[in-house]
């Protein structure tokens, strides 16, 4: 048994999934099931089982996987506090990203960062909310939408960051988009949550941030939900949308280089506002990268021209 087997086991009880935990470790699928099955042998008996494409845990596995994630925190925390000594002459920084930070702010901001640190490689991987937060015992530093919910790994920080309004996009030929124009086609007209329950709606997958706050919005409005299609990601939405499966909800940032065959109307009697949040895991061992790519995310709010 070596520290690199409880490690990977550690990522695969995370994920429940063998190919996602080889893609957060940057490993094959066969390296990780090679490691798995030498884990299995020393122990001498299963610790996980196949449960449709991912897997479930053993009474065992799930004993185990204890033990593993405390090893895995302290040895990330270990190259965190060798980063943090060496500097910023080399070493890398691991980002997350849920979907719209990652579409429309996080290039903006890798590319700052490589020119002031060139040394410094950049990794970045991305997902929806929840897929990110499952992701943080990987990460230096993590950029998400909507809640920042309560199941965060022990000594991670969340900063408030960005300010985001969510926006109802349809066709121009849509009712709704006419009868906008018809008050002067300016953005800043708004429609309630009750009227959008009148027409087919295309939501974002489970595990969406976006998608959560508009569930709750609705909920809070006490309007109904026809929902006539989930797709995973923004531009999935916009495409659902411009083959008219309905209305839809994506970021207003997202919008900024539409070509004008959608039209966004503003939610609500107020915009429906989020706000992204910075996750910083391992802080009281952040390396300096980490340190320093954070004070550039704070430092820039207005980073890719417009919010």
């Amino acid at each position: 048994m070596t520290p690199e087997q409880l490690i990977t086991f550690a990522a695969v009880a995370d994920h429940r999934n063998i190919s996602r935990a080889a893609e957060a470790l940057h490993l094959s699928q066969p390296a990780v099931s090679g490691q798995l099955r030498l884990l299995q042998e020393e122990f001498g008996e299963a610790l996980y089982q196949r449960d449709g494409r991912g897997v479930r845990l053993t009474p065992t596995g799930e004993q185990l996987a204890a033990y593993a994630a405390r090893l895995r925190d302290s040895w990330r925390d270990a190259y965190a506090f060798r980063d943090a000594l060496r500097g910023l002459e080399r070493g890398t920084l691991r980002i997350g990203a849920s979907t719209t930070p990652a579409s429309y702010l996080l290039p903006y901001l890798v590319a700052a960062f490589h020119r002031r640190y060139p040394d410094v490689k950049l990794e970045t991987t991305s997902g929806n909310t929840s897929d990110v937060v499952g992701m943080l015992g990987v990460l230096d530093i993590a950029l998400i939408e909507g809640p920042v919910g309560e199941q965060l790994p022990p000594d991670t920080v969340a900063k408030p960051w960005h300010e985001d309004e969510i926006v109802a996009i349809m066709p121009r030929a849509h009712p709704l988009a006419a009868q906008a124009a018809a008050q002067g086609g300016k953005s800043a007209e708004r429609i309630t949550l009750g009227a959008l329950g009148d027409y087919p709606l295309v939501l974002r997958e489970d595990g969406s941030g976006l998608r959560q706050m508009v569930e709750r919005a609705f909920a809070r409005a006490a309007a109904p939900m026809r929902v006539a299609l989930e797709i995973a990601g923004v531009e999935g939405v916009k495409e659902a949308v411009r083959a008219g499966m309905g209305i839809g909800f994506v970021s207003a940032m997202s919008m900024r280089h539409e070509d004008g065959a959608l039209c966004q109307i503003g939610v609500g009697p107020e915009p429906l506002a989020r706000r992204f949040s910075i996750l910083v895991p391992h802080a009281g061992a952040a390396s300096r990268v980490a340190q320093r790519f954070l004070e550039l995310c704070l430092a820039e709010p207005g980073t890719g021209g417009g919010n």
